[in-house]
């Protein structure tokens, strides 16, 4: 070195000068690349929460969809079940209030069924009364309420009450004989059921005989 011209020293100290200057140079292009790297991978990590927080947002919102279509139904059932209570419990009320006029409806039908042997001038009144109760019938006609006959029909619980049975052979067993008191019914429902009697078949008295004397030998047998 000590022996080396001034110019090439000078241009060897300019030489490595430059490699100093291409390896800064170098150096802040890598940093400059590693900032971008950095830079990208921040940009996806912040692209991957935002699409996390936006399904979770997505969720959030089926999951709020779903609770007020239910809180909609709970709503919609309940208005339909206090409906229906609502109509069931007018209709009950009127099916009471009407219940409770048909014994005296049954009474002045009863009455005016005496009629025929009174005087001409009371069936002349009675007349005027069968009009009057023909104008009450109509009125629970409209109402959908109505009687039905049971005489002669087969006993029914669902629209008969039994007040006696009669042994007979006349009829068949379970024949309703006679009717008591008239059944009426709102719709397909019963207000009031029938009361009747029912024939019932007569017991024979050998089959009983034969019993006793069956009864009577089972027990010898048993001693």
């Amino acid at each position: 070195m000590e022996d080396m011209p001034k110019e090439e020293h000078e241009e060897h100290v300019e030489a490595m000068e430059e490699q100093d200057e291409a390896r800064e140079e170098h150096v802040d292009a890598v940093e400059e690349h590693v900032d971008a790297v950095e830079e990208h991978v921040d940009a996806v990590e912040e692209q991957d929460e935002t699409e996390e927080e936006q399904i979770d947002l997505e969720e959030q919102v089926k999951q709020e969809q779903q609770k007020y279509f239910r809180a909609l139904a709970d709503m919609e059932n309940s208005r339909k079940r206090m409906q229906k209570e609502k109509h069931e419990t007018t209709r009950f009320a009127v099916e009471n209030v009407i219940n409770e006029f048909l014994a005296p409806l049954d009474n002045f039908e009863n009455a005016l069924g005496f009629s025929q042997q009174t005087s001409e001038e009371t069936q002349n009144w009675a007349k005027g009364f069968e009009m009057i109760l023909t104008q009450f019938k109509d009125i629970l006609a409209d109402h959908k309420v109505v009687s039905f006959q049971s005489e002669g029909l087969k006993f029914d619980p669902h629209l008969h009450e039994v007040l006696e049975m009669e042994e007979t052979e006349k009829h068949a067993e379970g024949t309703i004989i006679q009717e008591f008191v008239r059944g009426y019914k709102c719709g397909d429902r019963v207000l009031r059921p029938a009361r009747v009697k029912v024939a019932k078949a007569i017991a024979k008295v050998e089959e009983e005989i034969d019993k006793e004397l069956e009864e009577k030998e089972n027990n010898q047998g048993d001693s």
